[in-house]
């Protein structure tokens, strides 16, 4: 059984090569969101296996989405994106419930499976 993947990007172009690239490596994509009120709504609808959420979703905080996230399902495994390195945002990073970070150039079926498996990234 595939891992459904609920992807949270405002940048339409990363989520249909995320979309086309997980689903090539054997990932399912149970939805997209561009906003942190859909991707509530479609978690609560759809319950991903996984859900990526980029640090940065214009206007709102990709970290406080997934603190939401966490608070209404306590299962959750979020996954945290950003084309900035994990550096730049260590501390936010740690502090935040996400199950992990990986950088979008680095994403893929294995990295995410590495992530929920225990391995760092």
């Amino acid at each position: 059984m595939s891992l459904r993947v609920l992807i949270v990007d405002d940048n339409a172009s990363f989520i249909d090569a995320a979309r086309v690239l997980l689903e090539r490596q054997g990932m399912g994509i149970a939805g997209i969101a561009m906003t942190s009120s859909e991707a509530l709504r479609q978690a609560n609808e759809l319950r991903p296996d996984v859900v990526l959420v980029d640090i940065s979703l214009g206007r709102e905080s990709g970290f406080d989405l997934a603190q939401r996230l966490v608070e209404c399902d306590s299962r959750a495994v979020v996954i945290l994106i950003s084309t900035h390195s994990e550096s730049d945002f260590a501390d936010l990073i740690a502090e935040s419930p996400a199950t992990g970070f990986l950088p979008k150039l680095d994403l893929s079926a294995d990295a995410i499976d590495q992530i929920l498996n225990g391995g760092s990234r």
